[in-house]
């Protein structure tokens, strides 16, 4: 049997190319690690969906059986889980974040 939340997370990270769940939102995040990521994300210009899991109790534990990754934020890029929150700042730092986006076909938005 399927896990519907699991199936709620496979079409969303299906439907969007870039997904951060987070606790909080893209605009008032509700946690360092969350707000550290989508400094991140916009800072590189990419544009993303941000789901708040605050806002559900099943998706808040589904999110972290769905990978069985104990925390969040979780970011997920053309369906492919990349990394929580010190994964993503050392992918940013190194470059590679850039890299991983780029060869998924997911180009930041131009910044003048």
């Amino acid at each position: 049997m399927t896990d519907p939340v699991h199936g709620r997370i496979q079409a969303e990270i299906t439907e969007n190319p870039v997904v951060l769940y987070m606790k909080g939102t893209p605009v008032f995040p509700q946690c360092g690690f969350s707000a550290r990521v989508v400094q991140i994300l916009s800072h590189m210009g990419v544009p993303f969906k941000g789901v708040n899991v605050l806002e559900d109790m099943e998706l808040r534990e589904g999110i972290k059986s769905f990978t069985n990754w104990p925390t969040i934020p979780q970011l997920y890029v053309k369906g492919e889980f990349v990394g929580g929150c010190d994964i993503v700042t050392e992918m940013f730092q190194s470059g590679e974040l850039q890299a991983v986006l780029e060869e998924k076909g997911v180009s930041p938005k131009a910044t003048a």
